[in-house]
């Protein structure tokens, strides 16, 4: 399968660059990937395709303040450090530019000496690896002195950070949101639950790795990025219970789908665990748990185009983005969203 079978025309006029308000305001198109038939709603219309006993699993990770900008303690040169992945308590693999200003051994300083950071070692993917020293709370430093790391193709200024977080967030980990999640309200989620919905978490951080582009042309060359994922106990009972009285199994975005294939195991039933997952979904994966996806619309050529064309077909996925194209629908984080089912 080759990498332009996912491609398609995108105006750039709808990327969107700033959320709708309030949150469940956006437009929702509905997929049903046995009849092929498909829908235009509003996300706040969602529960119509949910019903009692289907099991809604979320995403619970939150976005740090990942960026952060500083200067060299010798030189006073400005040095941007971008946080990857936590290796320690004091210690991250981070992107650095300019990294080549940054030797092992030189300090970066930021916000008045309140955060230093010792360069410890370049990896091999040109990564750096960081030792922080600080006082206090690491989480208010990083609160004070980060800036939400927006996608690079967004170019307008977040008046709000919260905007860039699921109202249910609480584990500090991504540098980017699980952006299917950020349609849904507090008032929205306790409807479904009346009404019988279970609603679940896993966790998946997310990495930088998925704004990276497949650069081969034969996809199945690629190399996926991994990402750190959580799964307790309690939710793989609930889930593989679910599985056996024959209930839906909805994801709230991809990050949740690679997380729940990931612990899939033998006859279909999640192990509990945590770890880290590279597991790659295209069209001709067989989905293990997951029955159902809520999901924004991503980037032509991608790992997640790829991934709901798996789930629903990439004739019928392309077709659903011709005409989320043709009725001006609001594309990537901010933008609209779809329900395969």
């Amino acid at each position: 399968m080759k990498l332009e079978d996912f491609d398609y025309f995108l105006p750039e006029e709808l990327i969107a660059q700033t959320p709708v308000e309030p949150r469940d305001s956006s437009r929702l198109m509905a997929v049903n990937k046995t009849s092929g038939e498909i829908g235009l709603f509003r996300f706040s219309q969602i529960d119509r395709f949910l019903q009692a006993g289907d099991v809604l699993v979320l995403n619970r990770t939150k976005v740090i303040p990942a960026r952060l900008i500083g200067k060299k303690k010798d030189t006073g040169a400005v040095i941007e450090v971008f946080l990857l992945k936590r290796l320690g308590i004091d210690r991250w693999e981070t992107l650095v530019k300019p990294g080549r200003r940054v030797k092992p051994g030189q300090e970066v300083v930021f916000g008045d000496n309140l955060l230093t950071a010792e360069l410890l070692e370049v990896l091999d993917n040109g990564n750096r690896v960081f030792r922080f020293k600080y006082s206090g709370l690491w989480e208010e430093i990083l609160d004070k002195l980060g800036e939400m790391p927006l996608p690079p193709y967004i170019f307008t200024q977040l008046k709000d950070q919260a905007r860039y977080q699921t109202v249910y967030a609480r584990e500090d980990g991504s540098v980017a949101a699980p952006t299917a999640g950020l349609h849904f309200t507090d008032e929205l989620l306790t409807k479904l639950k009346a009404k019988g919905v279970e609603i679940l978490d896993v966790l998946l951080h997310v990495g930088l790795g998925t704004f990276r582009p497949v650069k081969t042309s034969n996809i199945k060359e690629h190399q996926m990025h991994a990402e750190y994922y959580k799964l307790e106990q309690h939710t793989a009972e609930r889930i593989n219970l679910a599985k056996k009285e024959g209930r839906r199994i909805i994801a709230v975005g991809t990050t949740v789908v690679r997380t729940l294939e990931t612990a899939a195991g033998e006859g279909r039933k999640l192990a509990a665990g945590e770890g880290w997952t590279d597991i790659f979904i295209y069209p001709g994966y067989e989905f293990q748990v997951v029955d159902s996806l809520i999901t924004n619309f991503h980037l032509p050529r991608s790992t997640l185009i790829m991934l709901v064309s798996a789930l629903a077909g990439r004739e019928l996925i392309l077709q659903a983005y011709e005409t989320a194209v043709k009725e001006r629908f609001r594309f990537f984080s901010f933008g609209d969203a779809m329900f395969i089912e």
